[in-house]
């Protein structure tokens, strides 16, 4: 399940109404969530011990700490999904998108605990992805996986949702914001070229499939 920072920022922006709906909540809720995350004690509002383990491990196997930031845990991931799932069953009025996260939480979990004897939280890297490689590639996945395919591929945005609306990620960009600049040079030519051939060609990633542009 090798996937890299600037996979991660494809997966979301090709990723359809889910990830953008949480990318636009996501602005009032980080806040709460980076504040959490430098809490002594996070007061969850949805899982439970053992299920927080296995979202903490989670968070940073899809989003581990490299040279250029910390992990998803650091940047209080975990935090934002706890609070996001709080959220919707509140404004939604009902527990469908709760019980589908924890639904594929307790499957990796169970998983685990079936192929080798041991939590997923405690497992091996090794133990681990080999559960998630199963659910993390769609057109790789078994028929008996793509129920959990579909829980995997809306923890993923979660998860980058919150770590890319967090300080962490937000310097990770980088993302200069709102700076004068002395000389403009345009785009550089190389990302120019990916776009153009994406415009030509269309897209299609593990969030959806975007068409080539017309004209």
């Amino acid at each position: 399940m090798d996937v890299t920072r600037r996979s991660l920022i494809q997966i979301l922006s090709a990723a359809p109404a889910v990830a953008e709906a949480e990318a636009q909540a996501a602005h009032e809720h980080a806040a709460p969530a980076a504040a959490a995350a430098k809490s002594a004690v996070y007061k969850r509002k949805v899982f439970d011990e053992r299920q927080w383990r296995t979202v903490r491990v989670l968070c940073d196997l899809i989003i581990p700490a490299d040279e250029r930031s910390g992990s998803a845990t650091a940047a209080g991931v975990p935090e934002f999904i706890d609070d996001w799932l709080d959220f919707r069953r509140t404004e939604d009025g009902n527990d469908l998108l709760l019980s589908q996260v924890l639904g594929g939480v307790m499957w990796v979990d169970s998983e685990s605990q079936r192929l080798f004897g041991r939590a997923f939280a405690a497992a091996a890297p090794a133990q681990q992805a080999q559960i998630l490689d199963r659910v993390a590639w769609p057109a790789k996945a078994a028929p008996e996986d793509h129920r959990w395919v579909e829980w995997f591929n809306h923890f993923r945005d979660l998860t980058v949702s919150g770590f890319f609306s967090s300080k962490v990620g937000v310097a990770d960009l980088p993302y200069l914001g709102n700076r004068a600049v002395a000389e403009w040079k345009g785009c550089d030519p190389k990302v120019w070229a990916v776009i153009e051939e994406r415009m030509k060609n269309g897209y299609k990633g593990v969030g959806g499939e975007v068409k080539p542009w017309e004209g």
